[in-house]
């Protein structure tokens, strides 16, 4: 399923990505916006996953659960 959406851009995005459409190098301007979303969601939880790695994330009871099913054994 999808849901059509409309999203103003600066004319020279629009520009950039028509270049990209009539070169070959993409099938439509949705193809285009669609595959730069993905690229930055991918980016956003990497960002993510690099500050929880750092401890940089605030707390979120987990490490409490997590430390309290350590303790306990699996029998």
């Amino acid at each position: 399923m999808s849901t059509q959406i409309t999203v103003r851009l600066p004319d020279d995005l629009v520009s950039m990505v028509d270049t990209l459409v009539s070169s070959g190098r993409a099938r439509s301007r949705a193809s285009v916006v669609e595959r730069a979303l993905e690229r930055e969601l991918r980016r956003e939880l990497a960002a993510r996953d690099v500050a929880i790695l750092q401890g940089r994330m605030p707390d979120d009871g987990m490490d409490a659960l997590a430390a309290w099913a350590q303790s306990r054994s699996i029998d």
